[in-house]
């Protein structure tokens, strides 16, 4: 990743429940933490003065002064305009509609700042320092709650016309499927967390046995994709087969996107994906079949590598390389 002269940002990574802040080197090692809950910092200038007081304490255990940062850079769960450094509206976080983040990021702590979409930032943050490093082109995927997506092209963040592209959880998949809000469908609405689970319910209440039931105390309410995931490793057919359904969904998905980007590699990450060899396994038996042999053959899929740090790294990886 090339970066300017300065060795060191800070990512602040922006969630409903909590804020995650890292200190990180432009070699993408985090040199110092801090995090503090969403709701204790509840208002614009609660949270900018968290975020200045959690950087000071991060610059005092490096040892380093302010004057070595390239800038902070945030990811935020909403709406943003990249280049005007606007949030239009943030899932989960009230008070946090129309905001001029960067303009105030600067004012208070005299610093360059940036803000972005967390998929887009955690698409970055493994471009730049986790599974698809020294890769320039690939699409982040992040299997959760929901789907959310993040395009790098020619090593930089694409965010479309309007700066929301990478909303890789609603491309249809069915012409007349589930509706959403954000059209019919979508992704989201077949392999979300909650949806995966209704599927493997509605299964079970139809007759299918599985190992999860033991594992959930026959109270099918406390099915998660975890349990439907330790089931299948432990060889539970029922498991593996809605594995299977969760890989052709994505994989219907992916084989669109690939002729559309063609890129390098799709690097998959979130709650679902660290089921391991269960999802992509069938993942890449899926997308093969949906491509043809010129695009199969090239095109990786991988697992991300950062985890949870991937949002904060990706922002911090933001400021280093805009300086």
């Amino acid at each position: 990743m090339k970066t300017g002269g300065k060795q060191y940002a800070v990512g602040v990574d922006f969630g409903g429940t909590s804020v995650k802040l890292a200190l990180v080197s432009a070699q993408g090692k985090i040199v110092a933490r801090e995090k503090f809950v969403t709701a204790d910092a509840a208002g614009q200038t609660a949270w900018l003065g968290a975020v200045a007081a959690a950087i000071d304490r991060m610059l005092a255990v490096a040892k380093l002064k302010k004057s070595a940062l390239a800038g902070v850079g945030v990811g935020v769960p909403g709406f943003v305009d990249f280049e005007k450094g606007f949030i239009h509206d943030l899932t989960n976080v009230p008070g946090w509609t129309a905001v001029r983040l960067v303009a105030k990021m600067q004012k208070k702590l005299g610093l360059p700042a940036y803000v972005d979409n967390d998929a887009n930032m955690m698409a970055l943050g493994e471009i730049a320092y986790g599974g698809g490093k020294n890769l320039q082109t690939a699409v982040f995927i992040t299997l959760g709650t929901g789907v959310g997506g993040g395009i790098v092209l020619d090593g930089k963040v694409y965010r479309g016309a309007f700066s929301m592209a990478g909303e890789l959880g609603h491309i249809s998949i069915e012409r007349n499927g589930l509706a959403s809000p954000q059209g019919r469908g979508g992704l989201e609405q077949y392999i979300g967390n909650r949806r995966i689970v209704e599927h493997a319910v509605q299964l079970l209440k139809a007759g299918r046995t599985s190992k999860v039931e033991a594992l959930c105390g026959g109270d099918l309410d406390k099915i998660t994709p975890e349990l439907l995931a330790i089931a299948a490793h432990d060889g539970d057919t029922f498991s593996r087969e809605i594995f299977d359904y969760v890989a052709d969904c994505l994989a219907t998905a992916l084989a669109s996107v690939t002729y559309l980007l063609q890129p390098q590699a799709f690097i998959i990450g979130g709650g679902v994906a660290a089921s391991g060899k269960i999802l992509f396994d069938p993942l890449r038996k899926h997308l093969a079949a949906r491509l043809s042999p010129h695009f199969a053959k090239r095109i990786k899929v991988l697992p991300a590598k950062l985890g949870n740090d991937a949002g904060a790294v990706g922002c911090a990886a933001l400021a280093l390389m805009s300086q």
